[in-house]
């Protein structure tokens, strides 16, 4: 399995629009930040975790030209806003993309997406097949996904694991339930927002504290906001095991 992320920002992005700190005027490309997404190719299949109003740019990016699935893990604007650009595929593939959400998340959608769901199919408009998900395991295609739920303040939000990777973002706690499905990933990716508190993401020491608790061999850190610092700065505070990711990092697993 290959993991690419797409995106390792927050919901603003970094740098921040007007924003003149030192972590949003840095040239160090690591310091660029789009918002929060993956792209996982496995077993024959090209999915997107996630697809946040940078979704268009994201894909020209990384140079994907087939795309099988979105899956996603909750239904904030960072995370949906950009499901109108699945047309290209659409138009590409001459199909419709496979849309993986639970219940909630798909009314939202078919609110902020009502001309997708109209009887009248306006030409051009998104074709999508909607599958519902929930707290059991699900396969898309030949990949195995084990649900992971985990709260955003009040929000459940879903995480996944894929065979010894395990996603999760806008976490702030997670059930003792929840994290032995966590436990034994060899690769782990989860929220790490900012130093200072926050009421529905992990901070810094949050997020550390986590990954040293579920014993990943590595941890990567995402959903970085520009209040972490760069880089370079927050990269030399972290243990040998947690590291910082960046757009267009890529793991192969």
């Amino acid at each position: 399995m290959t993991v690419t992320f797409l995106g390792t920002g927050t919901s603003q992005g970094v740098p921040v629009i007007a924003c003149d700190c030192k972590v949003c005027t840095s040239t160090d490309a690591r310091d660029k930040r789009l918002r929060t997404s993956v792209l996982l190719e496995a077993e024959g299949e090209v999915i997107v975790i996630d697809s946040g109003p940078d979704f268009r740019y994201q894909m020209l990016r990384a140079g994907v030209k087939h795309l099988d699935a979105i899956l996603f893990t909750h239904e904030h604007k960072d995370h949906v806003a950009g499901l109108d650009d699945v047309r290209a595929f659409n138009y590409r593939q001459q199909q419709a993309i496979d849309v993986y959400a639970d219940e909630r998340v798909q009314e939202t959608l078919r609110r902020e997406f009502a001309y997708i769901f109209h009887d009248f199919k306006y030409p051009g408009i998104p074709q999508i097949n909607l599958h519902t998900i929930g707290i059991e395991p699900f396969n898309i295609g030949k990949v195995y996904f084990t649900p992971i739920e985990v709260m955003h303040y009040k929000l459940p939000v879903w995480g996944f694991r894929i065979k010894d990777f395990t996603y999760i973002t806008d976490a702030k706690t997670v059930s003792d339930v929840e994290k032995e499905k966590i436990r034994g990933s060899k690769v782990l990716v989860i929220n790490a927002l900012q130093f200072d508190k926050h009421i529905s993401h992990f901070t810094f020491d949050e997020a550390v504290a986590f990954a040293q608790e579920m014993g990943a061999g590595t941890t990567y850190f995402t959903h970085i906001s520009h209040r972490l610092g760069r880089h370079e700065d927050v990269s030399r505070q972290l243990p040998p095991n947690i590291k910082l990711a960046y757009d267009g990092l890529k793991l192969e697993l």
